[in-house]
This record gives C-alpha cells, sequence and structure tokens, in this order.
C-alpha cells in the first residue's frame, strides 16, 4: 500500500529520507463516523507502516484538531486516541530529526505536506485543509524547524497530498498553501494536482461520502546514513 508515487520523487531521491502515501483501501466498507473508520483502518495502516519502515518503527501520530500547533518529537507527551493508539494531542504537525522516526498525519480532503530539509537532515508533516490553510501552518512549521534545527526555507522540498480542489469545494486551499510556499521562499514545492472528490477509487473524500469515510496515510521517515 505505500508503492512509490509520482508526485513524492522529489522527497524519496533526498539521499535519507524516504516519504509514502496510504490511499484508499479496496473492497473496505466504512459505513460509519471517523472512529469507526480509523478502527477498521487501523490494522491496515499498521501493516503498511511495518511495511514502510520495518515492524519496529517508532510511528508518531497527531490528533489533528485542524490547528496550527506542532510537536517536535520523539518526546512529546501523548494521549490514547480512539483507534486504541497514541497520538500527540492538541496539534496537525509533526517534526523531527531524529532518524527512524515514522511520522504520520490522516487526510479525507485536507492536505497533508510533507517537508524535508535537504542540509540538516529534519524532516516534517503537515495537515493544513481550509483552517489549517487559513492559520499558515505551513509557516509555522517552519519556524519550528528553524528554531529547533537550524532549518532555512530555501533548503526546504516541500509536496503537497491529493486534496479536495474546486470545483468540489469552494475554496482554494490547495492554491493557498502554493502561495505560502512562495512567499516563505521554499526551495523545492510541488502540489501534485489530484482531487480527492473526483476519484473515490484511489481517495477517500469527507465531503463526497457526506463523512461516512475513511482516511488516506501520509508518512515520512528518515534512515539511519552510514
Amino acid at each position: 500500500m505505500t508503492e512509490a508515487f509520482p508526485f513524492l520523487e522529489s522527497l524519496n531521491s533526498i539521499p535519507g529520507v524516504r516519504a509514502g502515501w496510504v490511499g484508499r483501501v479496496p473492497d473496505l466498507p466504512i459505513t460509519g463516523d471517523r472512529d469507526e473508520a480509523m478502527n477498521l483502518l487501523r490494522p491496515l495502516h499498521a501493516a503498511a507502516v511495518a511495511n514502510f519502515a520495518g515492524a519496529a518503527a517508532e510511528w508518531w501520530r497527531a490528533e489533528q484538531i485542524h490547528g496550527v500547533s506542532l510537536a517536535i518529537v520523539p518526546g512529546s507527551p501523548q494521549i490514547i486516541a480512539p483507534d486504541g493508539l497514541p497520538v500527540v494531542p492538541g496539534v496537525d504537525g509533526l517534526v523531527t530529526c531524529k532518524p527512524g522516526v515514522v511520522l504520520a498525519i490522516y487526510a479525507a480532503d485536507c492536505g497533508a505536506i510533507w517537508l524535508a530539509d535537504r542540509k540538516t537532515g529534519a524532516i516534517g508533516l503537515l495537515h493544513s485543509g481550509k483552517k489549517g490553510t487559513e492559520g499558515n501552518i505551513f509557516e509555522a512549521a517552519l519556524g519550528v524547524m528553524a528554531a529547533q534545527f537550524g532549518t532555512r526555507p530555501e533548503d526546504i522540498t516541500a509536496v503537497l497530498s491529493p486534496c479536495i480542489r474546486k470545483p468540489d469545494y469552494d475554496v482554494d486551499f490547495a492554491a493557498d498553501i502554493g502561495h505560502q510556499a512562495a512567499r516563505a521562499g521554499v526551495g523545492s514545492y510541488l502540489d501534485c494536482g489530484l482531487n480527492t472528490a473526483s476519484d473515490l477509487e484511489h481517495f477517500y473524500s469527507y465531503r463526497r461520502e457526506l463523512g461516512k469515510t475513511g482516511r488516506m496515510m501520509a508518512l515520512i521517515t528518515r534512515d539511519f546514513l552510514p
């Protein structure tokens, strides 16, 4: 489920960085709310993480409250989510510079934003939909990475995942994220251009499926380099 996707090539070409994407799981009926969906997807997503980074991978997730707060991991406090796995509460973004740590963000119309610093090795993963984009979680993440790891925007490679777009949504937050990246001076930015609401074969869409849907999962890790 974490096969190579062309829109992740700019990240996966960076030595030591691996980025992944888990799309819609075929033949898995989901008819309930978010908690039911996450419980159904939990074993499949856990298997995907193990395939992506090994069975013993240190896997970190954000609670995702449609805000702009971030956490530096490992070391941040966690709570248990309804699916029984830990999450960092109150945040929509995760950053780290520690090799072997897997960052995970879920999406079902909102965008996931992968970040990789080509110089310092720091990485990040953000959840940015309408509210997160209005609050500019992108800029907040760059600020945290600069303060904690010495990251410069020009050294960042960033990619925006599949997300909902016009005409299926009235707010073009994907375009806004692109403008934020340009204003910040990000060295390399790619919007994959894919619309979750127009391709239910490959993506979950909260809006198109009226909330009774699953979640895609974005992943990023930094390997130990020799």
